[in-house]
């Protein structure tokens, strides 16, 4: 998915199926949700799970609604679930155009702030999806590996 684009249909999901939801205005609220998910289900199931693994999955929930917020004109949906060996994040926005990577520097060789986002999720999780909503705007779900 990082490299080239796809999209798919909106997958159908029971809420059974997902942490309960919430729609966190802020990345730090999402963040807090990830935590929550993963630590409820690895005490659940006694399973371990690598601090920076949590790390990883943390800065990849950043990373997802920062961009949803910052360009996607905002979070409109968010869910998480803990699943075997990892977390799913899913966080929904307003717009339908493609996440992409930015140069660093500009023409003139200068450097640009920002454009690190999509390159981290990429790099992090395993799996990564967008998905157009049937009633606009886009879903990008990121599976990243607990152990």
């Amino acid at each position: 998915m990082c490299d080239e684009h796809r999209t798919e249909a909106a997958p159908e999901t029971s809420v059974a199926d997902r942490h309960p939801r919430t729609r966190p205005c802020r990345p730090a609220e999402a963040r807090r949700a990830v935590e929550r998910a993963v630590s409820e289900r690895c005490r659940a199931t006694h399973t371990p799970f690598k601090p920076q693994a949590l790390s990883d999955a943390l800065l990849v929930t950043s990373e997802l609604t920062t961009n949803a917020i910052l360009h996607g004109g905002g979070i409109t949906d968010f869910h998480v679930v803990v699943e075997g060996r990892g977390v799913c994040v899913s966080v929904s926005d307003r717009s339908a155009a493609l996440p992409v990577a930015k140069d660093h520097t500009d023409p003139h060789g200068r450097c640009r702030p920002g454009g690190h986002g999509w390159p981290i999720i990429c790099r992090l999780a395993r799996d990564v999806r967008v998905t157009d909503l049937p009633s606009g705007g886009k879903q990008i779900t990121a599976v990243v590996p607990l152990s």
